[in-house]
């Protein structure tokens, strides 16, 4: 292997074409269009190839598009009809099993796939290219081939409800690459666009850290971190005597706390510990607190560990038992929560 190695990703978009789906036909080309025209954008700015492959499926799955350079993509326009049945397990194994088959020489190769239905599945069990005709044994099969993956896979699936998504667990798919999506609208369609972009752009910047895979490609919080995610992302951590935990014991604004704790405020100094689920803005730096040993990590790579671009993003504090996610306060009067900490950088 060369010291300097390419990175090259295999995005592959598996999607539903069932009879359910005619009404968002239209939609459904507009949306993969779209991904498409942003990954060959963000391919050229982190220099990073990106090779796309197609799949539809209804009564039977079929291969568009088979491992095609990103710059030189056609508009799924043609190449979509709905029509039939859903055969979801049958699409997920076969499309799998044949980008599997794709050579992985000279470079750094990683396979992300995003499995896109409206309903459950009903039609792998006649489908030609299904590995079985008994729905439990292709559900096992599933399950089976996402364990023994490799840690450059990664595979997410969007659902239309619960129950999909109950269905997508018991196939074995990480519950952090599944996400549920409107399939009642064309809004919903496009909103479903976005999750799949910012999963996208999570994906591509934990790539150009090191990152291969992700069991967690939807998860834009504190569930992304771990000592390998954040060795991966190459984190320091800041000097012990370059900041201060200091208890938050009641309601309080943040200048207020800081002041009466004995110290100065100056804009941007402190961080307030994420509590609920908020929208991050772009020039907001993050840190990540180690709850064993209260060490601290920020800079520019903090961002990318928890997947966020450099827009406003959404983040959930989710449940971390390992550590706590800070967000840089830029205003005065941020009100901070009893019971939780504040990080002051000194």
């Amino acid at each position: 292997m060369t010291g300097n190695q390419n990175y090259i990703n295999h995005v592959a978009l598996v999607l539903d074409a069932s009879s359910s789906m005619s009404h968002l036909s239209r939609k459904v080309v507009e949306v993969a269009d779209q991904q498409i025209a942003y990954l060959a954008r963000r391919s050229q700015e982190l220099d990073q190839e990106t090779r796309v492959t197609v799949y539809v499926f209804a009564d039977k799955v079929e291969c568009a598009i088979y491992d095609k350079d990103v710059l030189r993509m056609p508009s799924l326009k043609q190449l979509y009809r709905a029509g039939g049945m859903t055969a979801l397990l049958a699409a997920t194994l076969k499309s799998q099993g044949e980008l599997a088959q794709t050579a992985q020489l000279y470079g750094d190769h990683s396979f992300l796939t995003f499995v896109l239905t409206d309903g459950q599945e009903n039609a792998s069990h006649r489908c030609p290219d299904a590995p079985s005709r008994d729905p439990r044994e292709l559900v096992q099969a599933v399950a089976k081939m996402i364990e023994t993956q490799q840690d450059n896979w990664t595979l997410a699936v969007l659902v239309p409800d619960q129950m999909g998504k109950r269905e997508a667990m018991q196939c074995g798919f990480p519950k952090d690459n599944i996400a549920v999506w409107d399939a009642t609208s064309t809004q919903g369609l496009e909103e479903a666009g976005q999750v799949i972009r910012q999963a996208t752009e999570n994906f591509m910047a934990g790539r150009a850290q090191g990152i291969r895979g992700s069991r967690a490609v939807f998860s834009t919080g504190a569930e992304a971190v771990n000592k390998d995610t954040i060795k991966a992302a190459g984190l320091t951590p800041v000097n012990p005597s370059d900041y201060q935990l200091i208890p938050v014991a009641r309601d309080a604004a943040i200048r207020d706390w800081v002041v009466e704790c004995g110290h100065t405020y100056r804009t941007g100094c402190a961080f307030y510990q994420l509590s609920k689920p908020e929208k991050v803005q772009a020039q907001k730096q993050i840190a990540v607190l180690e709850k064993k040993t209260d060490r601290v990590y920020t800079g520019p790579e903090a961002r990318t560990l928890l997947g966020l671009p450099n827009t406003e993003a959404r983040v959930k504090p989710d449940h971390n038992d390992d550590f706590t996610i800070f967000v840089q306060s830029t205003s005065v009067n941020r009100k901070l929560v009893p019971h939780t900490r504040l990080l002051l950088m000194i």
